[in-house]
């Protein structure tokens, strides 16, 4: 059969953009931050040896979301903004470039590329005179390069330009002054970055989410708003509220706040029958009342106050610079109002129940779990939507930051529809995902649109296990979109060195999530040292919260919130602490001791470098001594030069020399050093 005088399958051009980046290994949206800088990379593949040249465009096509590059929804795209490619000139054919967004929204990213062909002329032209060639025609050449060019550059650039051009055809003039016109740097830089049109070739667009400061970036403070008898004004809550504002906690992160169901309400310390006056969980959201249609997600508890409180509670805290973070946990009661109206929302038994949540043997006989994928499509959409008005009825009352109770239960799906459909509206939203399981669960939830995650922080205790975790949340394939929050504890998890812990066990570990993460939290108690599980196999708190009203004496001399008060001034002061890919850690020659620097070189427009070393021991019990091995380059210093580091703990100074210096950290006195390197 005779061959085919198709051109073949359809191409875009003789360019080739191979691994194009960035981009999520799901496919997502990658992730940024307002003002961080965002390397573009790709390798460019041409037939032939010709000088290749390229840029980035960029633009921003929507407030939120995220649909692959288009701008859906009505949504008018903006201007294109651009930057050049750099070769990298390692002989890989990678290509990288940086751009900066400034605004949170959805964007898209643009590779486009080009012979250069002014650039292989001037190269080739080069090599031709120095072998002694004819260059009548090549000076020919050149001209219609740059007359190709001249609509593409700013009009003042083109006077310049039609010089070379006409120098090149000049008639008059030696071969050596006609090839100066050719090999001007002058004109060079006039056309460096100019697209030929001739070859121009796009890459597809990718899309890129930028969200705002708070999701990388926070200090949390979590408390239950009925221990602390609720937004009324006038209440203990509000003095509470000025506490931790006074602390430096930028998010004050409340559990659920609605009503609690009556049917199979817990009692104290998770006991099946409750009391006449036992308050039950704030988890298993119902009815406010066993005589009332009212309750769910979009409800206030009555003993808490009403929206015009808890309205006013919101607007206190932003004044004082905290946001109010609200729990969403998407499960009900056997009482919620869902669960009276919308039985096909959940898993039914052949009896005609509907089951219980649990985690096999355990049983939550006061929870219903949603099943978010009903086997009618008419009923999923309406779930699906229900939820979604939960979040948009707390988002119109002023609430931007959510903490999302166990998503890794429900479809990643509904979270891929939902949040792109939230940040359309809300492009400041910063979700945090709940999500204790698989790190593939874990990642895929931030690749969706979870800004932060829990992490398994918690239950890392020993040095070498922190600094493993710590090199992969900084420097691992997931670095770039998966954001970490560290929590030493949360009403659900007394672990590690906390349980039965000393005092030391508590500021040690709020010293490592301060420093090592961007975003970091506790829950209220641990100021108190409260260490008490409720068994040995058991993480949760004898006498939990959960299921009881607290009260604590926050006057106790020997809190330790002005300690977190000062980790939180040393991490607003140092920048460096901002970003967990700053991170860097150092050898030690004792295995209880964890050393770690940040460090963020000067930038250009005149910003300081700022440098963090860490030195922590982990042992919450004995005092412990070592040489440290700093690796100065990462540190920006150079070796055999001393240099001072102040413990932004305690404001001594230290001169250190080289590399190797001494430490000695006895855990009552001095859990660890927070250095900053001082520089003139």
């Amino acid at each position: 059969m005779p061959r085919s005088t198709s051109p073949g399958p359809a191409t875009t051009g003789r360019i080739t953009f191979r691994e194009l980046a960035p981009r999520t290994p799901g496919g997502y949206p990658a992730r940024a931050v307002e003002g961080d800088p965002v390397t573009v990379s790709v390798t460019l593949v041409r037939d032939g040896h010709g000088v290749l040249a390229g840029r980035v465009r960029w633009r921003r096509v929507g407030p939120g979301g995220a649909d692959g590059g288009k701008a859906g929804k009505g949504a008018k795209a903006e201007a294109w903004s651009t930057a050049p490619l750099r070769d990298r000139q390692d002989g890989s054919g990678r290509w990288d470039a940086t751009i900066v967004v400034d605004a949170p929204g959805r964007y898209e990213i643009e590779v486009q590329a080009w012979l250069d062909r002014f650039a292989t002329w001037r190269r080739d032209l080069r090599e031709r005179a120095a072998a002694g060639q004819d260059l009548t025609l090549e000076f020919e050449v050149g001209a219609r390069a740059i007359e190709a060019l001249l609509p593409e550059v700013p009009k003042g650039s083109r006077p310049r330009l039609q010089d070379a051009v006409d120098g090149l055809r000049s008639t008059t003039c030696s071969d050596q002054v006609r090839l100066a016109a050719g090999l001007d740097d002058a004109v060079a830089a006039l056309l460096a970055g100019v697209p030929d049109p001739v070859e121009l070739t796009s890459s597809e667009r990718l899309p890129l989410r930028v969200d705002r400061e708070r999701a990388v970036y926070g200090s949390w403070y979590e408390l239950f708003p009925r221990s602390e008898g609720g937004f009324v004004e006038g209440s203990r809550i509000w003095d509470r509220l000025e506490a931790v504002a006074a602390a430096g906690f930028d998010v004050l992160y409340l559990p659920p706040v609605h009503p609690i169901g009556v049917t199979n309400r817990k009692g104290r310390n998770n006991t099946l029958v409750a009391g006449p006056d036992d308050v039950g969980s704030p988890w298993a959201i119902g009815l406010a009342s066993e005589r009332s249609d009212e309750g769910g997600h979009t409800s206030l508890h009555p003993d808490l106050g009403t929206f015009d409180d808890i309205d006013r509670f919101v607007a206190r805290a932003a004044e004082l610079g905290v946001e109010v973070a609200l729990d969403i946990a998407f499960q009900c009661s056997p009482d919620h109002p869902w669960a009276r109206d919308h039985p096909e929302w959940f898993t039914q038994l052949p009896d005609g129940s509907i089951r219980f949540a649990e985690n096999p043997p355990k049983k939550y006989q006061d929870i219903y779990p949603i099943n978010f994928w009903p086997d009618r499509e008419e009923d999923r959409v309406a779930l699906w939507e229900a939820c979604r008005g939960v979040f948009e009825f707390w988002a119109e009352r002023g609430i931007r930051t959510f903490r999302v109770d166990n998503p890794h239960t429900k479809p990643v799906a509904f979270w891929a529809w939902v949040i792109p459909e939230l940040l359309e509206r809300w492009p400041d939203l910063v979700l945090l995902a709940e999500a204790f399981t698989l790190p593939a669960m874990m990642h895929t939830l931030a690749e969706v649109g979870f800004q932060q995650s829990y992490t398994y922080f918690t239950w890392r205790t020993a040095a070498w296990e922190l600094r493993e975790y710590g090199e992969e949340l900084a420097h691992g394939p997931a670095s770039g979109y998966f954001r970490p929050n560290f929590w030493p504890n949360t009403p659900d998890i007394l672990s590690g060195p906390l349980r039965d812990g000393p005092p030391a066990a508590f500021r040690l570990r709020a010293l490592l999530a301060a420093t090592m993460s961007p975003s970091w939290g506790v829950y209220s108690g641990y100021e108190l040292y409260e260490n008490r599980p409720a068994s040995d196999t058991n993480e949760e708190y004898l006498d939990s919260e959960k299921y009881e009203i607290k009260r604590r004496d926050w006057d106790r001399p020997d809190s330790l919130m002005p300690f977190l008060a000062r980790l939180n001034r040393i991490r607003r002061a140092h920048p460096s602490l901002h970003r967990i890919g700053s991170m860097r850690f150092h050898d030690v020659d004792n295995d209880d001791l964890l050393v770690y620097s940040h460090h963020r070189p000067a930038t250009d427009d005149g910003e300081p470098a700022d440098t963090v070393v860490c030195v922590v021991n982990v042992n919450p019990y004995e005092a412990r001594e070592a040489t440290v091995h700093l690796d100065l380059g990462a540190l920006g210093l150079a070796d055999g030069v001393p240099y001072q580091v102040r413990d932004e703990l305690d404001g001594t100074t230290y001169t250190w020399g080289g590399p190797a210096n001494y430490v000695l950290l006895d855990p009552v006195e001095r859990p660890g050093h927070v250095l900053a390197v001082v520089r003139d």
